[in-house]
């Protein structure tokens, strides 16, 4: 499994979701351009001292993440999906990708991935939940989903 966010603008996300990947030993893309640099103070105050574990690396492209995880199933995460995210089964070298927090993914790449693009729904009346939540709870259900095959939980120090 892994995570992807495309030109993702808040840092406190960025640094949440990678304390997410962390937590779940998943590799975390992100493809450029970033609203932030990875040395920012926000960064480091939500990722907490984890960031120095986290497995991430830095694109130029979309196509350059598919490039090299050819086996992989890309699935977007979207407002705009037509297929709940619970409906899919997921596969172990699956890759969740995340579009910007103000932008979202590109109308183009939806439109040409209509059955690989999921969406979480919500109930009340909000546009969308924040990036770091939706990643939370789609790669929790993908984990969930394959079992968790190959995951070693960490003894909690709290």
């Amino acid at each position: 499994m892994k995570v992807v966010l495309v030109q993702p603008e808040i840092p406190q996300n960025t640094g949440n979701i990678g304390r997410l990947c962390v937590a779940t030993n998943t590799p975390l893309y992100l493809v450029k351009p970033l609203g932030f640099f990875l040395s920012s103070k926000q960064i480091k105050r939500s990722g907490l001292d984890y960031w120095k574990d986290l497995d991430v690396k830095l694109a130029d492209s979309l196509e350059e993440i598919v490039d090299e995880n050819p086996k992989s199933r890309l699935w977007y995460v979207s407002t705009k999906g037509q297929k709940e995210y619970w409906k899919v089964k997921f596969k172990k070298n699956d890759i969740l990708v995340f579009g910007s927090e103000s932008k979202g993914l590109p109308k183009e790449l939806l439109e040409t991935n209509k059955n690989q693009t999921l969406k979480i729904p919500m109930w009340g009346p909000v546009r969308s939940l924040n990036l770091a939540t939706a990643t939370g709870i789609v790669l929790y259900e993908a984990y969930r989903t394959v079992g968790a095959t190959g995951i070693e939980p960490v003894a909690s120090t709290v």
